[in-house]
């Protein structure tokens, strides 16, 4: 699947461009967080990568083949949760694998106790907290190992207590080898968690940088100006 590289890309529906020759190179390693404005397509674009919707145009190249091998997963802002159990919402996503069904509970349970959500595992998973809901849709997508974790706003509406056991869990995954590309409006998140950064503006990527340098010295006025914009205070940035 790596390098991931995105040439072109497109996206413009009723001919508003909202991905306009999006550029992009990424390696297998790492958590690489999105940023930008709001519009700026930052959902979009994992969406588009995930296969949810069909590009407008320009490429994909998953390391070398046009489609990824089917080790993605996405975890959405709002998780989509089955109307069952916690343990069978875990379980269910598992049938596609070739595993048997010994393997599968064993898996499940695991990846519960990891999250946290053992204790759980029999009740309606409808019945959870927000943040737990949230610890449950990143379970089912840990358990099934991918190779790229896709996140959308993963802590968007959590409070802090659950924002960082969040956390953890990306932590967590990204250590046993995924690579996670994940959007968030915190920057404070973003400092905690991101290896690079991506910055989106105008439909492309303005910036691609180190976390750290990054942070410190923004070098494309876009970023400078969202930095500027997005802190409750004013920074001067080295130059």
């Amino acid at each position: 699947m790596f390098p991931l590289r995105i040439a072109g890309l497109r996206f413009a529906p009723e001919a508003r461009p909202i991905l306009d020759g999006l550029d992009l190179e990424l390696s297998g390693e790492g958590i690489s967080v999105i940023l930008g404005p709001n519009g700026t397509g930052k959902t979009l674009l994992l969406r588009l990568l995930a296969g949810l919707l069909p590009a407008d145009g320009g490429a994909i190249d998953w390391g070398g083949a046009a489609q990824p091998d089917g080790r993605l997963a996405m975890v959405f802002q709002q998780p989509m949760l089955l109307r069952m159990t916690v343990f069978t919402n875990v379980e269910f996503a598992l049938r596609p694998q070739a595993m048997s069904a010994a393997e599968r509970r064993r898996r499940t349970t695991e990846v519960l106790e990891r999250v946290g959500l053992a204790h759980r595992a029999r009740d309606c998973a409808r019945l959870l907290s927000g943040g737990e809901r949230q610890r449950l849709a990143l379970a089912r997508a840990w358990a099934m190992r991918p190779r790229l974790l896709l996140l959308d706003e993963p802590t968007a509406s959590l409070d802090p207590s659950a924002t960082e056991a969040v956390e953890r869990i990306i932590r967590e995954v990204r250590t046993e080898g995924a690579k996670v590309l994940m959007t968030t409006h915190n920057l404070g998140q973003a400092t905690r968690l991101a290896d690079d950064i991506i910055f989106l503006a105008d439909g492309r990527v303005q910036e691609h940088a180190p976390a750290s340098r990054f942070f410190a010295r923004p070098q494309s006025p876009a970023a400078r100006a969202f930095m500027q914009g997005e802190l409750p205070w004013r920074i001067a940035f080295d130059r």
